[in-house]
């Protein structure tokens, strides 16, 4: 770090072209130190003083405070301590006087296992609670509707986001939710979907409410499944503990009220504010082009006011508000914080979780945009992110404090004690902690969380699935794949300490289909197999996989067109295949062709 020698005045909050020219240098510069402090944001987000003071330290500037009352959205660094994790995301943060904030209804995601109730929950809570009468089929189109509470207090609920688009948004830096519920039903208990929710709400340091559902069924067991909450942490009230718990028939409407009661009450303890005064700033929910309209992106307001004709930037997309739908289907001139609305006039479809914000004109945000586009261009041959090689600089640089692991494993029995191992390598300077375990492949809803987390994935005898391994190289996420227990630990423990060995990773060739299978004797067979996707090299290795689990894995030990050795086969032509040791092929198997290259 550069030692301060010039003085500079920053007010509370800066946008960061504006910190630039005040220091003199580039704006790509400070984001470069931005990132480096583990803080994204654009050219036109406006920093706290926090945040500026440290980028001009590293600088070489010696920063001063300047009071000032400014509206802003601010970076900043926020914890949970129950969670014991830390992490940097968008936060919303009002003007500093009191009298310009009123309180906002809170915002709702109800999560859940499937089958679980969550559609009837939200079902019930429309026809029963809902603020006009016309709500009916708008809901499901909009993905987002307000209800009264008991009292009559407005809530919004948001009923698309399952909990891989609620950590999809969180991921973009947008904490979207209040308060979450999570739907378990009494005669299933707590099914692996149901923890992975509650995993991804905790990464997202939202306050819970569980509501325990079909407490009539015939084999409902209330008290078991208030005990299996235990084994994730959660201690029901009744039981001593501080988690809000409320026992539901979602078919009957049992206990709803009581449910929406505990929702406001949660919510109340950091009871959400806006200032509808101020230029409106949300979050797109989801979007799509249609025929008829064009671009039509549903959006929830955070604070502020969003009027008919505003200019709105959004991500990538510009466009001025040309129309506006409330959650009743009804056409309105205005909306203010907390309010699910469709909007159209956007130019391109924006991605769900992306922030948007008005402007004083469509040129200046359509310029706006084009400066981003061509920034984030700029940054994307530098985009950095965090691995188990890198781990050592990170934590020597102050980047890293949580070293956040998603775990995946073939057999609960594995998972238990290497979540418990993993959990106890903490040091001073980095605390190793597993946000996420469970039995099975590795998804995409794995890599949404490493996302979100800045984390890293490690899969003990498992695979990723196409689509993770394809979203994990998009958004820079290790996948880290072991055979071996010991091993896992072991390069957990030298990444802590900064003394990882070199590492080799794999990369994909081809994905290859067994359509016959030669007998060569009772020890050799040949797959007579269509090349799908890819070109199969002859000194590659092979994996056989059969209804999705690994059948053999080594290497290709001959390659053959018809009854010729070839060095490789492309996509869409027939080829034999002898693997190493192996002879059990089947119809319909699947060959995943690979080779490992070194990392370091």
């Amino acid at each position: 770090m550069t030692q301060p020698t010039t003085p500079v005045r920053i007010p509370q909050a800066i946008i960061v072209s504006d910190l630039a020219d005040e220091l003199g240098v580039s704006s790509i510069d400070i984001i470069k130190e931005l990132m480096k402090n583990g803080v994204m944001a654009t050219i036109n987000q406006v920093i706290d003083f926090d945040t500026a003071a440290v980028v001009a330290t590293d600088l070489g500037f010696e920063p001063e405070e300047e009071e000032r009352e400014t509206s802003s959205i601010d970076l900043e660094n926020t914890s949970d301590s129950d969670t014991e994790t830390t992490t940097t995301s968008l936060r919303l943060v009002e003007d500093t006087a009191d009298t310009d904030l009123v309180n906002r209804p809170p915002i709702v995601a109800v999560l859940g296992h499937v089958d679980h109730g969550k559609t009837t929950l939200l079902d019930q809570i429309r026809s029963a609670n809902v603020v006009a009468s016309e709500a009916g089929g708008i809901t499901q189109h909009i993905g987002a509707y307000q209800a009264s509470g008991p009292d009559g207090r407005i809530i919004t609920f948001i009923d698309t986001p399952g909990h891989e688009a609620f950590t999809q948004m969180r991921a973009r830096g947008a904490q979207v939710t209040d308060v979450a519920i999570i739907v378990i039903a009494a005669d299933d208990g707590l099914m692996p979907q149901s923890r992975e929710a509650i995993d991804h709400v905790r990464a997202a340091g939202v306050p819970m409410v569980i509501a325990i559902n079909k407490i009539d069924a015939p084999n409902a067991d209330l008290e078991r499944t208030k005990t299996q909450l235990t084994e994730v942490e959660l201690v029901p009230e009744d039981f001593g503990g501080d988690q809000v718990v409320v026992p539901i028939s979602a078919l009957q409407g049992d206990g709803i009220d009581e449910l929406l009661d505990n929702v406001l009450l949660v919510s109340d303890l950091n009871q959400p504010k806006a200032n509808p005064d101020r230029d409106a700033v949300g979050i797109v929910l989801e979007s799509a082009s249609d025929r008829q309209r064009g671009v039509v992106a549903t959006l929830l307001l955070q604070t502020g006011t969003l009027h008919q004709g505003d200019a709105l930037i959004c991500g990538l997309t510009s466009g001025r508000v040309r129309a506006m739908i409330d959650h009743n289907g009804n056409r309105i001139t205005e909306a203010g914080p907390s309010s699910p609305i469709e909007v159209m006039g956007l130019s391109d479809v924006p991605p769900a979780g992306e922030r948007f914000e008005v402007r004083t004109s469509e040129k200046i945000a359509k310029r706006e945009v084009e400066d981003k586009a061509r920034l984030l261009a700029a940054e994307g041959e530098e985009r950095e992110t965090v691995t188990l090689d890198t781990l050592f600089g990170e934590i020597h640089k102050g980047n890293v404090q949580d070293m956040n692991i998603v775990l995946k494993a073939d057999v609960q029995g594995s998972l238990e004690p290497l979540v418990e191992t993993l959990d106890n390598l903490s040091t001073d300077e980095v605390n190793t902690k597993v946000i996420h375990a469970s039995v099975g492949t590795v998804n995409e809803s794995d890599v949404q969380l490493a996302v979100a987390s800045t984390g890293v994935i490690i899969g003990f005898n498992v695979q990723p699935e196409t689509g993770a391994k394809r979203l994990a190289e998009q958004e820079g996420v290790e996948i880290r794949l072991y055979d071996i227990i010991y091993d896992i630990i072991s390069d957990i423990e030298q990444a802590v300490q900064g003394m990882l060995e070199p590492t080799f990773e794999e990369n994909q060739d081809a994905i290859v289909e067994v359509r016959q299978v030669f007998r060569l004797g009772r020890r050799n067979a040949i797959a007579g197999s269509y090349v799908r996707e890819g070109t199969v090299p002859r000194n590659a290795k092979a994996r056989v996989m059969r209804d999705g689990e690994l059948v053999h894995d080594d290497d290709i030990s001959n390659l053959k067109r018809f009854t010729d050795d070839v060095r490789e086969v492309a996509t869409g032509l027939e080829c034999g295949i002898q693997i190493e040791g192996f002879s059990d092929f089947q119809e319909g198997d699947e060959i995943i062709v690979y080779h490992m290259e070194r990392t370091l």
